[in-house]
């Protein structure tokens, strides 16, 4: 991979970040499955690393956070002992914050969907920020805990709760539950309500879907690797955050932000690896 031309690494990651799978990336640019992968590792860890460090103080107002649904090596339902025992396997979720204004992702962490995972992220979240916020959340229990725990009463927070209907007979096993409406209850502070929304969230979702194969639904494209998972989706935000430029914003989300000054190539990403150049490229 050292011997990879710069033309050829970008053509990867161009395709990795635009949805293409490993094997797809392969045919297409003629560079070798397993030196992609290794690539992968290579810039992904280098995005997380600069990102962590990048989005700090960050005066955000109102934040929406939900979690999105993949697996590793098997759903839940078809882990068995023996792939088990080689490593993590089955659900996982990855927690994600967008700042609604600015739609820069804030942080994120893949983990179990339960409280010690949503604490842990939400305490990340709160230590990137600068100024008091308001947050919206989706019903789920684990978020009463832990935003508590994460912000004490500093916050001005509102839960959005969806009501669905029954499935009807003449829709299929995929369809989703109709929703029907949704209420919002206010948990602490005193949250706007014309903003407890989760709209920008849920886009947020749907863009990682089209824009990972790893996500993308009932398909036979899926991580092998826990590992893989977590370097493919800290280079997607990097890839969002700082070189996607926004439709509605026209600029990159780290722009509007204020937290980088240019929109980013992909030559740029790729040059993270090299040591010297991880904080002079912003």
């Amino acid at each position: 991979m050292n011997r990879l031309p710069i033309s050829k690494k970008v053509a990867v990651i161009s395709a990795l970040v635009e949805g293409c799978s490993v094997r797809s990336t392969s045919r297409l640019t003629g560079v070798a499955k397993g030196t992609i992968l290794r690539l992968l590792a290579q810039v992904g860890a280098a995005c997380a690393r600069y990102q962590d460090e990048a989005i700090r103080n960050v005066a955000a107002k109102r934040i929406q956070i939900d979690e999105i649904w993949s697996f590793v090596g098997a759903k839940q339902k078809n882990v068995t002992t023996e792939n088990a025992a080689r490593g993590a396997v089955g659900d996982v979720w990855t927690f994600v914050a967008i700042e609604a204004q600015t739609k820069l992702v804030l942080s994120w962490l893949i983990g179990l969907r339960d409280a010690g995972c949503a604490t842990d992220f939400l305490r990340d979240m709160s230590e990137r920020i600068s100024n008091r916020i308001q947050l919206t959340t989706d019903g789920h229990k684990m978020y009463l805990t832990a935003v508590e725990d994460a912000f004490g009463g500093d916050i001005d927070y509102a839960m959005l709760v969806k009501l669905y209907g029954a499935s009807g007979e003449t829709e299929t096993r995929y369809s989703p539950a109709k929703c029907i409406g949704c209420t919002s209850n206010d948990i602490a502070g005193n949250p706007d309500p014309r903003h407890v929304s989760t709209s920008y969230i849920e886009r947020q979702n749907l863009t990682m879907r089209m824009n990972m194969r790893r996500f993308t639904r009932l398909t036979n494209a899926f991580s092998k690797k826990i590992e893989n998972h977590a370097h493919s989706v800290a280079m997607f935000y990097m890839h969002y955050n700082f070189a996607r430029v926004h439709q509605t914003l026209r600029v990159t989300p780290a722009m509007e932000a204020g937290i980088a000054h240019h929109v980013w190539s992909i030559e740029e990403i790729v040059a993270l690896t090299e040591p010297a150049s991880a904080l002079q490229a912003a």
